[in-house]
């Protein structure tokens, strides 16, 4: 049995339809499931993920720690290939320092909080207790910091330069992690803190050339694209009362 027809099964099993009744009633419901082995409980998500009836519900998934968390999303992702799939981690470097920041979990959290404030297709997050204590920036505020780039818009170099490190960005002379910054003559690289990877805005005096996806360890350009969203550090720019629970 190939791991289709496996996933075919757990689909059409009495046990994960009835499962979906319940997660569809009116008032919620606490369900436990035993004697679940192995892989089990992603292959039961996946399902549930996508069934018909529960294609418009986020899904939030508690692990006990980072590791099993990381485990259960990486193994989700390959059952599922879902774009909308978030691994969502705590901002800090280690639990006994809350002020080293790690700035590839920073770029995690604040691509799923931008997903999310944007609704459209269902979501499923997978995180664990620590990463949910902290408080995540209120969504109409997250969407009114965010810096948008087309092709051909005119814009201020050195506007938005000083914008850039008002949102926590930093200048370097190349840029490699998120939360970075550079200027070479008319090129102009960001790395986001909510995209994977880095863009190049290319600039003829004030006007927008062309934008790129490009490489952080090789520095080449990847594909164009019409436009970017340039989202803050979410996890220092915002004050607390602009902060809630996820």
């Amino acid at each position: 049995m190939n791991l289709g027809e496996l996933q075919e099964k757990y689909k059409h099993s009495p046990h994960l339809l009835q499962l979906v009744d319940n997660l569809l009633l009116p008032n919620p419901q606490k369900i436990f499931l035993k004697n679940i082995q192995g892989s089990s409980p992603e292959f039961i998500l996946s399902s549930i993920f996508f069934h018909q009836q529960t294609e418009k519900l986020n899904h939030l998934i508690v692990l006990n720690d980072a590791e099993e968390a990381a485990y259960f999303h990486n193994t989700l992702e390959n059952l599922t290939s879902a774009l909308d799939l978030f691994y969502f981690p705590s901002s800090f470097k280690n639990r006994k320092n809350f002020r080293l920041l790690n700035s590839s979990h920073v770029m995690l959290r604040t691509e799923m909080l931008t997903k999310l404030s944007t609704g459209g297709n269902k979501k499923i997050i997978v995180t664990y207790p620590e990463a949910l204590f902290e408080k995540v920036v209120l969504s109409n505020t997250l969407s009114s910091n965010i810096i948008s780039i087309k092709t051909n818009d005119t814009i201020n170099l050195n506007s938005i330069m000083e914008l850039f490190v008002m949102y926590g960005f930093e200048r370097t002379d190349f840029v490699y992690e998120p939360g970075q910054f550079a200027l070479r003559g008319g090129i102009l690289d960001i790395y986001s803190f909510g995209n994977e990877k880095p863009y190049r805005v290319e600039l003829f005096d004030n006007e927008v050339d062309s934008i790129r996806i490009f490489d952080p360890e090789t520095q080449l350009s990847e594909r164009k694209i019409l436009q970017v969203n340039i989202i803050p550090n979410v996890e220092t720019q915002f004050e607390n009362s602009e902060k809630t629970t996820l």
